[in-house]
């Protein structure tokens, strides 16, 4: 099943443009959202942007850097109880392809989701609200954004204590820099197209298989969203 949702980035605004931003984008949207209902989810690190975007009629929060960033943003996500994305990152958006070493990149990365997720559900954000991101291109390498990729598609992301079945997980492999590297064409970012449709149709195989043990499936972030969803459907249909 596809389902559509918008999702607006607002993770390297100051603040106060951030609030300015928010409203800007409400008024824009609001039409769009009352006319077709599709939901809209604002990427922040700030629990104050947050807080605005919900009231401004967001429905869902991207935290990208998992809870870590603001020490209110959880709290401010169980006040609101709406559906939060937790992603996994290190660092900040100018440091963090320097900080990609791991002792096992998928156990790593799962394990600081659950941490996450726990803390979330300490301060009383249910793990129902929670979507987890294992932050592809965010502070990974090329074989760490591989062996996720794989991790998660093949059921695999496990950490110390098992598997992390029951969530949802989002994937965000569109257009990022990787695939230039795998089909060798680096410094061309318009070459991704084809690339970002088989890393999505191979993470709808996740949630396409998994349904059939009754463990939630994947959401994909992505940019040309009419292409990876006629490749994903068809993958639907012929599997």
């Amino acid at each position: 099943m596809w389902y559509n949702f918008i999702s607006v980035p607002l993770c390297s605004i100051h603040t106060n443009s951030l609030l300015l931003t928010i409203l800007c984008i409400h008024q824009q949207t609001n039409t769009l959202y009352l006319v077709s209902d599709i939901p809209i989810s604002i990427d922040t690190r700030n629990a104050k942007v947050a807080k605005a975007a919900i009231e401004a009629g967001a429905d869902i929060i991207n935290y990208v850097s998992g809870g870590l960033h603001d020490p209110f943003m959880l709290l401010t996500i169980a006040s609101l109880q709406v559906p939060i994305i937790l992603m996994h990152m290190r660092g900040t958006p100018q440091t963090m392809q320097t900080m990609t070493n791991y002792d096992d990149v998928v156990t790593d990365v799962a394990n600081a989701l659950l941490a996450r997720s726990k803390a979330a559900e300490e301060v009383d954000v249910p793990r129902w609200l929670q979507v987890l991101d294992p932050g592809i291109g965010f502070a990974k390498d090329l074989a760490g954004n591989l062996s996720l990729s794989k991790g998660v598609m093949g059921r695999r992301l496990r950490s110390d204590g098992g598997l992390l079945d029951g969530f949802p997980m989002l994937l965000g492999p569109s257009w990022k820099g990787f695939i230039c590297k795998l089909i060798g064409e680096e410094n061309d970012p318009e070459r991704r197209g084809f690339g970002t449709v088989a890393a999505c149709v191979l993470g709808s195989l996740r949630g396409s298989s998994e349904r059939k043990f009754g463990i939630s499936g994947t959401i994909l972030r992505v940019h040309n969203m009419k292409a990876v969803k006629d490749a994903s459907v068809t993958m639907e249909i012929e599997c």
